[in-house]
């Protein structure tokens, strides 16, 4: 209660400033930012309680200048005050429940036994346990089987198949991004494996099959679908997505179980949006989300330039250095976040 009472007392003084005239309002300001000038140089800050959190998340809600007179901390803490405030948010509303009760640890070490003195799978083992009257559903047998190891001639032929077909293979996937009210809102994508451009991309609330199917169409028009689209074993992926994609004339690519290095470059493509452009600001809203990854990807597919293949997707020429007098001079991108550099001549 009593970091409340502040709060309180500020709204007072905030109703109280509605009626204040411009030239006193002003004098007041004034005052004001000369006593954060003094105070943001002294050490050490004071510590802040999680009301005084929620107050800057919601005033970066509510102002788009709210930064101006922000000295306590820095705008990269508040942001991440929000991102701390979804994780809690997500972890209150995830809590578990009963589910389903634990089998005892000798069915469990009975599965295992099983499977390494007959190498046999998960349907077998179902099997024999129901003539030893010990009734498990079949995900659960599967769930406790020991992992085998991966075959190195399975990694390598898929590889072998990206490498052959970089050109002709085009990939698709999902990433979810909060709001500053926790609502998630889903975004597709669909990126070329050849140049690791991004052909198209969308947001919604609410993500059906129907809607990929639509996305795909804007993607594709005139007959210009790849040979090859991959996508993983999301649910939205199925065979409607799959009969739409060969209806374009391309031949659906799924991805095997808990294999996302098999989807790597649209993986990656995640990493790098959330490291670049999502990790640094609060979205708003649908509409907001839109016109970040708009200006992102614009800058994404003209502008950065690529590790691996040493130029931007759409192709960026080099720019010789036009005279001894020049110098390289930057240029925001994505409202400031990226940059492009450039020769130009000095002033």
């Amino acid at each position: 209660m009593a970091s409340v009472l502040p709060y309180l007392n500020l709204i007072a003084h905030f109703l109280r400033a509605l009626f204040r005239s411009k030239h006193e309002q002003a004098i007041r300001e004034l005052a004001l930012r000369q006593q954060l000038a003094v105070y943001h140089r002294t050490l050490p800050r004071p510590r802040l309680e999680p009301i005084d959190r929620a107050f800057w998340v919601a005033m970066r809600r509510w102002s788009s200048r709210w930064a101006e007179t922000l000295v306590v901390v820095k705008p990269e803490t508040v942001i991440g005050w929000h991102r701390a405030g979804f994780r809690l948010y997500w972890r209150r509303i995830s809590r578990p429940g009963p589910g389903r009760p634990k089998i005892p640890t000798e069915v469990r070490d009975l599965i295992r036994r099983m499977a390494q003195e007959n190498g046999w799978g998960a349907r077998r083992i179902h099997a024999e346990l129901e003539k030893l009257d010990i009734r498990l559903g079949l995900a659960t047998v599967s769930r406790y089987l020991p992992k085998r190891p991966s075959d190195p001639r399975a990694r390598q032929t898929w590889r072998t198949f990206l490498s052959n077909h970089r050109g002709a293979i085009a990939a698709m996937d999902f990433m979810v991004v909060p709001t500053v009210c926790f609502e998630l809102l889903s975004v597709w994508f669909l990126i070329e494996h050849g140049s690791r451009r991004i052909v198209h991309f969308n947001v919604t609330t609410h993500p059906t099959s129907a809607w990929v199917i639509q996305q795909l169409h804007e993607s594709f028009p005139e007959d210009s679908a790849p040979r090859f689209v991959i996508h993983d074993r999301d649910t939205i992926f199925g065979a409607r997505v799959d009969a739409a994609i060969r209806f374009l004339e391309a031949e659906p690519t799924q991805t095997a179980y808990r294999s996302p290095w098999q989807n790597a470059y649209a993986e990656r493509w995640i990493g790098t949006c959330r490291r670049e452009l999502l990790d640094r600001v609060i979205v708003l809203d649908e509409q907001h989300l839109k016109r970040l990854l708009s200006t992102y990807v614009d800058y994404y597919n003209a502008d950065r330039v690529h590790t691996r293949t040493r130029d931007a997707p759409s192709g960026r020429p080099t720019e010789p250095r036009l005279s001894s007098t020049a110098q390289v001079i930057a240029l925001p991108r994505v409202g400031g976040l990226q940059h492009r550099y450039t020769w130009a001549e000095a002033a």
